[in-house]
């Protein structure tokens, strides 16, 4: 039985900007099939960047796309889904 696609966001936090931006953008293309939203910030001031994605998929791809970014150093994301519809 295929799984149910959900509608979640997930939050990054990016310590390192420079260091990070190229494993980060090559993740989120990789995975630009459920992204169905971006919204960067640059925190100049505190050096970081923030990042939040809408996105429409399985709880596989959207764990997948949330702990490989989680994976990368300086960066920390966080994801939170819908509830699944009872339709």
């Amino acid at each position: 039985m295929p799984q149910q696609e959900r509608i979640g966001v997930i939050g990054i936090i990016v310590e390192n900007p420079r260091a990070s931006a190229e494993q980060v953008n090559a993740l989120l293309s990789q995975y630009a099939g459920i992204i169905v939203g971006r919204m960067g910030v640059p925190y100049r001031a505190k050096a970081l960047s923030i990042i939040s994605l809408i996105i429409d998929g399985t709880t596989d791809e959207i764990g997948a796309l949330c702990g490989k970014l989680g994976n990368v150093p300086g960066v920390t994301a966080k994801s939170v889904l819908a509830p699944q519809s009872r339709a």
